[in-house]
């Protein structure tokens, strides 16, 4: 498949190594004059998770091909999109006009309704999904991070499309595996809430690596999730029993305060974790409160628009106010 990844994202570059990797023709949209200032290579030192739990090192300077032109008659088979939320009205604008007979993979994290947040790219040729993975850059430009084996794809409680099929088949022949959800708006907002609660502890903490490292801080992010859940019901978001959410969501809303953080710390967190050590990496590029703060300020003014009270998130906002 010719694919085209929307950006040189950490996350958008370490897919596409993947997916070129498996036997596909993968290139790079960036802006006006990015070409010559990223160069013709990229230096991945990276994990891969499909290989092995934890995570097998990769280390490797790839040639890639990037183009600062794109129009609706391009020959590309599928064009995956991944910004950070606060990019994407942008990104969208630009792209709906050139995705011509595409299909587009909407890979991304969203605070708004997702399917409004896309228009006018026409709903029958997008793909939804979310990535397993994260990073940084090192200071000589090297990208640092990894990725899980897993990638979770979802619908809005429609049956799955050829153009949804095709797109699950590519990352399965690509070692990867699926986990599909089924009401895709709800655990797209729940997991942007789980960013906000550990990101909001993490600036209380000092840093994610002092809130990864203590059980006792971890709990208090359980406890900023759970004051943020009221702000989705309000928005419509379906979370009681029976809701299709995954069991990882479910979990997080259900479950004793202390079960889940003690989880967090023994497992998902734990020294030697590939989730540890692609936050510990993410969250090295998107150093100091303001930055930490993009994601609980979005919920703190979402509540706060609702009439939604959340204590605990205004009791630290001056420390990630911008």
């Amino acid at each position: 498949m010719k694919i085209l990844m929307f950006g040189r994202g950490t996350i958008a570059t370490q897919y596409a190594w993947a997916l070129e990797n498996a036997g596909n023709t993968v290139e790079f949209y960036v802006r006006s004059g990015r070409a010559a200032q990223y160069g013709p290579t990229v230096k991945l030192d990276i994990r891969d998770g499909r290989v092995n739990p934890k995570g097998e090192p990769v280390r490797v300077e790839w040639p890639v091909l990037l183009r600062e032109d794109l129009n609706k008659n391009h020959d590309y088979a599928l064009i995956i999109l991944s910004v950070n939320h606060n990019q994407v009205a942008s990104a969208v604008s630009f792209l709906s006009p050139r995705v011509g007979g595409a299909t587009v993979l909407i890979f991304n994290n969203f605070w708004v309704d997702p399917q409004t947040a896309i228009a006018p790219i026409p709903l029958d040729k997008v793909v939804w999904g979310f990535p397993g993975g994260g990073g940084g850059l090192d200071t000589d430009g090297t990208l640092i991070g990894g990725f899980t084996k897993s990638v979770t794809f979802g619908t809005f409680g429609t049956n799955l499309t050829q153009r949804e099929l095709v797109v699950r088949k590519l990352f399965k022949d690509a070692n990867f595996s699926i986990s599909e959800i089924k009401d895709f708006r709800s655990w797209l907002w729940m997991h942007f809430i789980l960013d906000a609660g550990l990101s909001s502890q993490a600036i209380k903490a000092g840093s994610f690596a002092k809130l990864m490292d203590s059980p006792k801080q971890l709990k208090e992010a359980v406890l900023n999730v759970r004051e943020m859940i009221p702000v989705l019901k309000a928005r419509g978001a379906k979370l009681g029993f029976g809701a299709k959410l995954g069991f990882e969501n479910m979990a997080l809303i259900h479950l004793p305060v202390g079960l889940i953080s003690a989880g967090l710390h023994k497992v998902v967190f734990s020294d030697d974790s590939l989730l540890r050590y692609i936050m510990e990496k993410a969250t090295a590029q998107h150093a100091g409160n303001v930055a930490l703060g993009l994601y609980p300020r979005d919920v703190l003014a979402e509540a706060r628009k609702l009439g939604v009270p959340v204590p605990r998130l205004e009791a630290i906002e001056a420390l990630f106010k911008e």
